[in-house]
């Protein structure tokens, strides 16, 4: 090699080089808007909830009254934050159970390959989804209210002597709240259902068929089997809306009445920002204590779901690059 080759590959290598940084120094530039929203806007007030469970404060004013685990002692025996929790829970089942079942039974039919009109029928269902949640909620308050269409229609049916107090009945409240959460979140359920559907091959379809399999034969070992990887995205995305409710609840029935329906997120925001709701004052590090029990409960559930769902799957991948590395196992 001549010495002006040599020369020649070493201005290319520092070219390149010059390029490489050129690129990683844009790159930088157009993430950085990103990254100053996320500090902003996620990350900095995440880390000063952490820092204002530990003092007793409205929100305004300095941070001088110090009160180390109070906030999280008085959570833990206060009944109405439990209660809160227990709503919590009942929602994120109720929801997850009808919205994950319903869909997929409205999946399957849609997905008939016989059925007319399958895209009318799939915007009609898709659409409280676009739909905003706090306009659903007075809306299904007015239908669902002491003199609401419901009641009336039922009373002029001759089906009840008395209007039925859906919302202001404890029982009746929570129900009426998980019933309309799931059907709000049917349509996107069914959407995802239905790429999972049309995901399945039709060669397996025909061969159950030319097996003589039917309709529930071919269901239960064809198309379930093959859905269980979407069934566990869908559910735990289910979960995990079912976490946050605070619009429909607070829009629905304000948590009422007497607390019945008053779900986690709804309880931290009446201590943080409601001083009639809240006990009688704001107390932000109070909220920011429950909210900080609200993520745990939140990673809480993930994890178990996640560890359910996918940890055989995550054993089999490690397996597998284990004997690929050259290791026995």
């Amino acid at each position: 090699m001549s010495k002006n080759d040599g020369n020649g590959k070493t201005a290319s290598n520092a070219n390149l080089k010059t390029l490489k940084k050129k690129k990683a120094m844009w790159a930088y530039i157009f993430l950085l808007p990103q990254i100053i929203v996320f500090f902003v806007f996620s990350a900095y007030p995440i880390v000063m909830s952490y820092v204002y469970s530990f003092y007793e404060w409205t929100g305004i004013g300095p941070l001088d009254d110090f009160v180390g685990l109070g906030n999280y002692q008085q959570l833990l025996t206060s009944p109405r934050f439990w209660n809160s929790a227990v709503v919590s829970i009942y929602y994120i089942l109720g929801t997850t159970i009808l919205g994950v079942g319903g869909a997929l039974i409205l999946a399957i039919i849609l997905n008939d390959q016989k059925l007319n009109g399958k895209g009318f029928y799939r915007a009609i269902y898709f659409l409280p989804v676009v739909t905003t949640t706090a306009i659903v909620g007075i809306i299904m308050g007015n239908i669902f209210g002491i003199n609401g269409f419901v009641n009336q229609i039922l009373l002029h049916a001759n089906l009840i002597d008395k209007p039925i107090p859906w919302l202001t009945d404890p029982f009746l409240a929570v129900i009426i709240l998980i019933v309309i959460g799931s059907w709000k979140g049917l349509g996107i359920n069914m959407v995802y259902w239905l790429a999972g559907l049309q995901s399945i091959p039709n060669e397996l379809y025909e061969s159950a068929q030319l097996d003589g399999a039917g309709f529930w034969s071919t269901l239960r070992h064809v198309t379930l089997p093959l859905l269980k990887p979407m069934a566990a995205v869908i559910i735990l995305l289910s979960l995990v809306s079912g976490i946050n409710a605070f619009d429909l609840v607070k829009t629905l029935t304000n948590g009422g009445p007497n607390f019945a329906t008053e779900t986690m997120d709804l309880f931290i925001y009446n201590f943080a920002f409601s001083s009639q709701l809240g006990g009688g004052q704001v107390r932000m590090g109070y909220a920011s204590a429950a909210g900080v029990l609200l993520g745990l409960f939140t990673f809480v559930i993930s994890m178990i779901f996640g560890a359910a769902s996918f940890g055989k799957q995550i054993i089999k991948l490690r397996g597998s690059k284990r004997r690929k590395g050259g290791v026995n196992v």
